[in-house]
């Protein structure tokens, strides 16, 4: 069982393990939980990923589902699983701007959230302000866009998994680097793109603009040069639960302020976390290990930071 710790006490420094955290914001009670990895025992500051559920889930089951605590040992990073809200207390929503639900419905501030939840996290650990990304599946990784728009002063590189940018934009404050995994095959948050019908179905403020698209949106935004580099491709071998499963990696860069953008595109994976789905085909899609998620985003992170004048 998780120790629960609120705002104003347990200050100081979290020992290794997970930890639930009780504060409030915007009149709400809010929580998160945050895995701290055995570094922390250690006088260096830890970076930290903030890893968002999607539309219908918690901080708890992303934990599970998603398996970034054991990454998070491996490469030293603190691993934080924000809670949404919503009516019932294991199926919350992000407002990411479009989309989703209750959390759009009523306004909530979860950009302010995220900014009130890493005040508190530095005051909990030896935290690295200038190293703090974000990632998230679905309704997380359109947070994780949000975020990448609105929070530039406190988030250093985004990772969005099969989510869609549901924020209008037209310029970035900064060159924001971005890492998107997205399928082809992906029955929710489709890569093409989705109708007003389907907007309307779902019950979503608008409809979710094609990947392409949105990638090509972001390099111009980042200052990228046109012509990706393109490489690995990755497939599933036969006889295997990835037969049929592909990865195909593009980046593009150099760009402005040493950026990136990158795009992993899967085939035959669903509305899924690769490297830590089950198989759910008749809710989500199949699965995939081709590559691990966890491992392609920290690799991809580890070469960015805010500007010194920023990781404040």
């Amino acid at each position: 069982m998780l120790a629960v710790a609120r705002a104003g006490a347990d200050a100081g420094t979290l020992g290794p393990g997970s930890h639930l955290i009780e504060i409030r914001y915007g009149g709400l009670g809010r929580s998160y939980i945050v895995h701290v990895p055995p570094q922390a025992s250690g006088a260096r500051a830890l970076p930290a990923i903030l890893n968002f559920h999607g539309a219908g889930s918690n901080a708890w089951q992303e934990e599970r589902y998603s398996a970034m605590n054991a990454a998070a040992a491996r490469y030293g990073f603190i691993a934080v699983y924000p809670n949404g809200t919503g009516p019932k207390p294991r199926t919350l929503t992000w407002n990411a701007g479009g989309c989703c639900y209750w959390a759009v419905s009523n306004k909530i501030d979860d950009v302010g959230f995220t900014r009130a939840l890493l005040d508190d996290l530095a005051a909990r650990t030896r935290l690295d302000r200038s190293r703090v990304y974000a990632t998230g599946i679905s309704n997380g990784g359109m947070m994780a866009y949000r975020l990448g728009v609105e929070a530039p002063d406190r988030i250093a590189a985004i990772a969005p998994i099969e989510g869609a940018l549901m924020v209008e934009v037209s310029a970035l404050r900064r060159p924001m680097p971005l890492i998107v995994f997205n399928s082809l095959d992906d029955p929710w948050v489709p890569y093409g793109g989705s109708s007003r019908l389907y907007a309307w179905f779902a019950h979503l403020a608008a409809a979710y603009p094609a990947v392409d698209e949105t990638i090509a949106r972001w390099r111009a935004f980042d200052g990228c040069p046109a012509r990706a580099r393109t490489g690995p491709v990755l497939k599933g071998a036969a006889g295997t639960t990835d037969a049929g499963n592909s990865a195909t990696r593009y980046a593009w860069g150099p760009c402005a302020g040493g950026t990136e953008v990158a795009l992993w595109k899967l085939t035959g994976s669903g509305h899924v976390w690769p490297g830590a789905a089950r198989d759910y085909p008749l809710v989500i899609g199949q699965g995939t290990w081709v590559i691990d998620a966890n491992e392609e985003m920290w690799k991809f992170f580890r070469d960015f930071s805010l500007p010194s004048d920023r990781g404040n």
